[in-house]
């Protein structure tokens, strides 16, 4: 007889949905996405303005599958009210085909449309489990079915920064890069607020709130007038965790750099590809073999350090009401 299948509202503080959730990723997506008790308690921490709320499908003790939906509130800038996230979604191998995985999205679905939304976007959610669908996984059928159109593609970049060499185009810049220092926090947030005023500031200010954080793992760009740029660093005693970015098939100690910004009027002098070597530099002095520069869509630039593809997603959307 084919056992009942309850069930619950996902806890934040419960142990055991942690461990449930990550088990459940883990055996539905494979070792090259792995994640830890870690990677979750990181992913549903609160953010700002924001709201997550998700579901655990059971058979007796056994969890079967869980989703994760999220909205934000009060940042247009960041995201339109009206746009929310389907953070996460995974289904026991040996329970999938079987309408679990499709129940737990319509109640996703549902509470996002109670939120106020009117369109989902799979993944690249404030604290993203994936920017997209991993193609690996070859899941876009799944949502397809579902209402989900398929958008662009971005992509991981990967290389190995134990022969990491300055590009030989690199170019002098009037400018100098160091990382960030406790008392730099006005500058850079007044720097985003002008320059980035949408996610890359939102992620920032909660940076500077949070009191584990490393604000050296900012890396600055300074000129006269002040901060012009920056990018940031994950090492694997970062904060953040670095498992964020499924560097295993990498060679270690693994690290991270990404959301590489310049002042408009500076472009095209040369900053971005500064920021981009000091980086890289930093962590390659760190004894960082493996570097992963996530979710991106130009990938020519990155090119030039050394860079190639290393894992790719789509984008998918869908119109909820």
């Amino acid at each position: 007889m084919t056992q009942l299948i309850t069930y619950q509202t996902f806890d934040a503080g419960d142990p055991k949905h942690i461990h449930a959730l990550t088990t459940l990723w883990n055996e539905a997506c494979g070792p090259n996405l792995h994640i830890s008790d870690r990677f979750v308690r990181y992913n549903v921490q609160p953010n700002k303005g924001g709201a997550q709320a998700g579901r655990l499908a059971f058979a007796g003790e056994q969890p079967l599958g869980f989703v994760l939906a999220s909205t934000l509130q009060g940042e247009p800038a960041v995201r339109s009210p009206g746009l929310g996230w389907l953070d996460a979604l995974a289904v026991s191998p040996d329970r999938q085909r079987q309408g679990v995985g499709s129940a737990l999205l319509a109640w996703a679905e549902q509470w996002l449309v109670e939120q106020g939304c009117q369109g989902c976007t799979v993944g690249a959610s404030l604290r993203p489990f994936v920017p997209g669908v991993p193609l690996e996984l070859a899941t876009m059928p799944f949502f397809a079915k579902h209402g989900y159109v398929e958008n662009e593609i971005v992509c991981d970049m990967a290389a190995d920064l134990s022969v990491y060499r300055q590009p030989a185009t690199l170019r002098a810049i009037d400018g100098a890069v160091r990382p960030a220092r406790r008392g730099d926090e006005p500058a850079l947030v007044a720097f985003l607020q002008r320059e980035f005023p949408g996610r890359w500031r939102y992620e920032c200010e909660a940076f500077v709130r949070t009191a584990q954080a490393r604000f050296a793992d900012y890396m600055l760009l300074w000129t006269e007038r002040g901060v012009d740029g920056f990018c940031v660093l994950t090492f694997e005693d970062s904060h953040q965790p670095i498992e964020r970015f499924y560097p295993y098939q990498l060679p270690r100690p693994w690290g991270q750099l990404g959301s590489v910004g310049v002042s408009a009027d500076r472009r095209g002098r040369g900053y971005g590809a500064a920021l981009v070597d000091a980086g890289l530099r930093r962590l390659h002095d760190n004894g960082v073999n493996g570097c992963i520069i996530d979710w991106l869509v130009i990938v020519d630039f990155y090119a030039r350090f050394g860079f190639t593809i290393h894992r790719e997603y789509r984008q998918m959307h869908k119109q909820l009401v």
